[in-house]
């Protein structure tokens, strides 16, 4: 089963393999060389603790991806 989470940063991963001549990684370690037509690296970032709402009560999450752009 493929979380919500899993879902919208594969999705952000696709959009960005659209950019023209640039390769684009997902959580990989910066490669020694940065390719001729640029280099995205998609950091998956952690969503952390969960604020709570008490009424009604409900859990409210903020993930912060991270792009490298290179």
């Amino acid at each position: 089963m493929t979380t919500t989470r899993e879902t919208i940063l594969q999705a952000l991963f696709t959009l960005l393999q659209t950019v023209p001549s640039a390769k684009v990684l997902r959580n990989e370690v910066l490669p020694e060389r940065i390719p001729e037509g640029g280099l995205l690296i998609l950091r998956d970032g952690n969503p952390g603790d969960p604020e709570v709402l008490l009424s009604p009560l409900s859990y409210y999450w903020q993930h912060n991806a991270q792009l490298e752009a290179l």
